[in-house]
């Protein structure tokens, strides 16, 4: 099994190269090379686990994607995140269940909310790298990411009452609204204590390379822990990912290349491995339905019933509560258009203005990124053979086929014209432009307070004339913003000095964060930078010694 895993992944790289030079969605290409790979005679079947999906591949993807993620960002489109990521999940449950109720022969009500609950959650790999390449904007990424992050764990905690249900077996609480309050309020702390305490035991390590494993075993234990206490297991992962990643900004630079690049690495390891296996699967999810006796036309036209339901389903969603989202931020901003107006000095005390509603362009490509994907899968093979009672799990294989060919068709279908209807819309936000380029400055502009500060306290204390001279002639640059980066810096003065102008940055950077004036995403960006710096100065200072 290990040797057809490594070919696989081997494979699916070159595949993911070749789509990267011709320009092509490496992701889509991966699937749709494994779905035609499938029907090769000879090829073995590689199936994993669900246990093994949901517990190896599963934690890494959605920590990367937590710890990259800003918790600021999170939090001002939480009100939509939730919509999407939680509500419209039990809405497209519901929907697909009763779709199949009426389209595939044989499956009682219960069975269709568990395929209802398989077929909720959109991707996240899938979405974030095709929206990632196309270019969306900010405003859309975000939704979309936050959205990945916690919809799983709505459809898998609703996966597993439904299961309950059919199966015969009890759930951890037998209250279905308690169970999930259960599930997401200790799933939630569990991951934030994880969190933190690695962070602690990060700040004892010298070592990058120790620091960067701590990060690894991070999502695996949260998600485990969250699971053996009953809770959820995917939020856990996303509120551990949330703090490392908050506090990833105090670590040391060494410490934030490393991991940096170590994520980026698996990100590509684990997207490509997860596109090929969905694909891989075709051939045998077609035989399997066929010896349990269902009619293949019969599933394939359910299917594109059921694909055709959840489609819509989000189109409406998205757009209804996208209306009723307009009007409440129309309401709120003139209320408090009005208290500034009737109340002046409160101006600095009143709540700030709300985030702008999605455009119709930008809620048309949210309506469209419904890819399903791994999790589907896993869901769906992890469903029991067995009820309590011993007999057949009803429509379980019906299940399978259905799950897996609504899977290929958004892959294929959207996957394939989600960047031709991108670049179609032109999607362009200028006030997200403009908060950028306000945020950008706001950057340089505490950075060069720091390293003004610490040019005159590097005066103040330092003797020697000549190293006098060269510090104010860069104090004169830097009055000139002539002098942009620290690479120019240490080319023209101490190395000592560049790196205490660096670190009064972090310090000062951090504290805007902080105090929530700075953002989280381009405090991220200008670090990374800075690292760079760094480490080019101490490169060059190993040189001199």
């Amino acid at each position: 099994m290990f040797a057809h895993i490594l070919v696989v992944i081997i494979i699916a790289i070159a595949i993911t190269g070749l789509a990267e030079r011709r320009n092509i969605q490496p992701a889509l290409l991966v699937a749709i090379v494994g779905l035609a790979a499938s029907f090769i005679p000879g090829v073995p079947r590689l199936e994993l686990a669900p246990e093994i999906i949901l517990g190896l591949f599963l934690p890494p993807m959605l920590f990367s994607a937590a710890s990259d993620f800003s918790f600021s960002s999170f939090l001002k489109r939480l009100g939509s995140i939730v919509n999407l990521g939680v509500f419209m999940v039990f809405v497209t449950a519901a929907v697909v269940g009763l779709v199949a109720t009426l389209f595939v022969p044989g499956l009682n009500p219960a069975s269709a909310i568990v395929l209802g609950a398989v077929l909720a959650p959109p991707d996240a790999v899938a979405a974030i790298a095709i929206g990632r390449k196309a270019g969306l904007p900010t405003a859309v990424m975000t939704v979309l990411k936050g959205e990945s992050l916690i919809n799983d764990a709505a459809a898998l905690t609703l996966f597993t009452v439904a299961v309950a249900a059919v199966a015969g077996t009890h759930t951890f609480i037998s209250s279905t609204p308690l169970y999930f309050l259960y599930s997401a309020v200790v799933g939630v702390v569990v991951g934030i204590v994880i969190g933190n305490l690695a962070q602690v035991a990060r700040r004892k390590l010298t070592n990058p390379s120790l620091a960067t494993a701590v990060s690894v075993i991070v999502p695996f234990a949260a998600y485990l822990v969250a699971e053996e206490l009953h809770a959820s297991g995917v939020l856990a992962v996303v509120a551990a990912g949330f703090a490392l990643g908050h506090h990833a900004a105090k670590a040391g630079y060494a410490e934030r290349i490393q991991e940096r690049n170590f994520w980026r690495t698996i990100d590509t390891l684990l997207e490509t491995f997860v596109f090929a296996y969905i694909g891989l699967q075709l051939r045998f999810v077609i035989l399997d339905a066929d010896a349990a006796g269902y009619d293949m036309w019969e599933l394939l036209a359910a299917a594109a019933a059921i694909f055709s339901a959840v489609t819509l389903v989000r189109f409406a969603w998205v757009f209804v509560t996208a209306l009723l989202g307009r009007w409440r931020h129309n309401r709120i901003s003139q209320r408090l258009a009005q208290l500034d107006a009737e109340q002046p000095s409160r101006l600095k005390r009143r709540p700030p203005m709300p985030q702008r509603p999605l455009s119709w362009k930008e809620n048309l490509v949210v309506g469209w990124t419904g890819m399903r994907g791994v999790v589907t899968l896993a869901a769906a093979a992890g469903i029991p053979a067995l009820t309590v009672m011993g007999d057949a799990f009803p429509g379980r294989n019906a299940i399978l086929a259905i799950a897996f060919f609504v899977t290929i068709a958004t892959l294929v279908i959207q996957g394939l014209s989600l960047p031709w209807l991108i670049n179609r819309l032109k999607l362009d936000d200028a006030l997200d432009r403009q908060f950028t380029a306000e945020q950008d400055a706001l950057a340089q502009q505490i950075s060069d307070q720091a390293d003004r500060k610490t040019l005159e306290d590097y005066l103040a204390t330092e003797l020697s004339p000549d190293t006098r001279k060269l510090t104010e002639l860069m104090a004169q640059r830097l009055a000139a913003r002539q002098a942009r980066t620290g690479l120019d810096f240490a080319a023209k003065t101490s190395l000592a000095l560049g790196s205490m102008m660096l670190e009064e940055r972090r310090s000062q950077l951090l504290a805007a964060r902080d105090a929530r004036i700075l953002d989280d995403t381009v405090l991220r960006d200008t670090l990374e930078q800075m690292d760079i710096e760094q480490a080019f100065m101490d490169s060059m200072a190993g040189r001199e010694t």
